[in-house]
């Protein structure tokens, strides 16, 4: 009897453990099917013409695919090559902590020590260190409008009249300045021009065999898909604003080499042969939170504490392209979304990986109402109605007139302010901004950062410069 209830206790153990490992291996692995219901209706949901995701866990791909279709009909899949925008910034600050683990920089070298030829309008450049860059702390500034250039020594000669919004390491201020001299400090310290180093020290010990660096957002390349911009809630195809963009910005790739990317980031630094990329240490001290910028690492950023899981992060924004790459430590998983457009409202690249890491974590994730198009659409109505609006003031534009024929023609003419007030903004917007310092932007480009709004601005213009003018003609024509 005792052996029968041994034997019997033993199946009934064994079975247990069984059931708990077959349901934990479940609770750790990726529905598939769930991942791609999720992105397809977010996709569609919210007008995006496509998207490439890539999961990842403990150094091992789990998951990559594409959605939608590029303008040209072509399916985006995981080997879609894409622009990775600011999410490029932690590759730069990889590549200088490679420089660092060979002693070629160090962390808390004066960046003048590396690049002599920075020169700020400001004494407290001598005080800017590497760190000070890497984490965002330097206190150089990032203006929308700067002079163009064509390389990067050209890019740091254009901040030779800028002034620091801080003490070097005081406080975060993000600049994709920071990241031009990294990748600046990297050419000088190796020897080696910045797409090459990326090329030769980090693409090809990864396999990211389809990923490189351009120097400008405008740099085309075989197979790209095309950039859109998003509107009403529907997608159009937008060519980019100009920029100089090598080490802030610069990297096209694929979903698939991201893949690559994250899975040397979870498995402690090392590429798919074993290889150590970067030491566990510097890598570490990556994700770690930093003087004067306690949510940003090296490269990186850190989320809030009310952000579950805990996730280390890096978006990215073109005027055509969106990206999010995710690693949450507590589980192992990383993400990555790159996305062929732009919602100015909304970050949708962010939104698609919070949805996939909520899936990787054994909860659910629903697409929410399509923010930006409801945005879109009501700034639509406001602009039909001031149209409407607009049209029966120009129509009216001779009575009005009339019935102030005999006012002093300082009185009549102040009355016109408002209208003055919309012609003088707006055209400033439109016409003198893009020519500001001989920057490369265009009237075009204005309009794909937020094209509602830009036509919405553009019907208050219209309708400005033409009640005025047809008001100030009836005050001659009367008088």
């Amino acid at each position: 009897m005792n052996k029968k209830m041994i034997v019997f206790m033993s199946v009934l153990l064994w079975m247990s453990v069984f059931s708990f490992s077959a349901a934990t291996n479940a609770a750790e692995g990726v529905d598939k099917e769930s991942v791609d219901r999720y992105v397809e209706d977010y996709i569609d949901k919210n007008g995006l013409p496509g998207a490439a995701i890539v999961i990842v866990k403990e150094g091992k791909v789990v998951y990559e695919s594409g959605y939608g279709i590029d303008s040209d009909g072509q399916p985006i899949t995981e080997n879609t090559l894409l622009r990775l925008a600011s999410a490029s910034k932690p590759f730069t600050a990889f590549a200088i902590l490679q420089l660092a683990d060979e002693g070629k920089v160090g962390l808390d070298d004066p960046v003048k020590m590396h690049l002599g030829e920075l020169a700020l309008d400001d004494p407290r450049v001598e005080d800017i260190t590497i760190r000070h860059l890497l984490s965002q702390t330097s206190g150089i500034p990032n203006p929308t409008i700067i002079p163009p250039a064509d390389t990067l020594p050209e890019q740091i000669k254009n901040l030779h009249t800028w002034k620091l919004q801080s003490d070097p390491g005081d406080r975060y201020f993000y600049s994709n300045a920071n990241y031009w001299i990294l990748a600046r400090v990297i050419e000088t310290s190796s020897g080696k021009e910045f797409s090459a180093y990326l090329e030769q020290e980090v693409f090809a010990p990864l396999g990211m065999d389809e990923s490189f660096n351009t120097t400008k957002s405008t740099d085309t390349a075989e197979g790209l898909a095309q950039g859109h911009i998003t509107a009403y809630g529907t997608a159009i195809p937008w060519p980019p604003l100009e920029q100089m963009i090598s080490g802030s910005g610069g990297i096209v790739t694929t979903a698939a080499d991201m893949g690559k990317w994250l899975a040397m980031h979870t498995a402690g630094g090392q590429n798919a042969s074993g290889q150590q990329l970067l030491s566990k240490s510097l890598l570490e001290e990556s994700y770690s939170p930093q003087a004067g910028s306690k949510k940003h690492g090296l490269g990186w950023s850190l989320s809030a504490p009310d952000i579950q899981p805990a996730r280390i992060s890096h978006s990215g924004v073109l005027t055509n392209y969106q990206t999010q790459q995710d690693i949450v430590p507590s589980s192992g998983y990383a993400v990555a979304v790159l996305l062929n457009s732009f919602t100015p409202t909304f970050e949708h690249a962010y939104e698609i990986s919070s949805g996939i890491l909520q899936l990787t974590e054994g909860q659910e994730a629903e697409v929410g109402a399509a923010v930006p198009t409801i945005i879109d659409l009501t700034l639509g109505m406001i602009t039909l109605v001031y149209l409407a609006l607009g049209i029966r003031g120009i129509m009216r534009s001779k009575k009005w007139a009339t019935k102030r024929k005999h006012q002093a023609a300082w009185k009549y003419y102040l009355r016109l302010t408002p209208q003055l007030i919309a012609v003088i903004g707006i055209g400033w917007l439109f016409f003198i901004v893009p020519s500001l310092q001989d920057n490369s932007a265009t009237i075009k480009d204005a309009f794909g950062l937020w094209l509602a709004a830009m036509i919405f601005l553009t019907v208050i213009f219209l309708v400005a410069c033409v009640v005025t003018a047809r008001r100030i003609y009836y005050r001659v024509v009367l008088k």
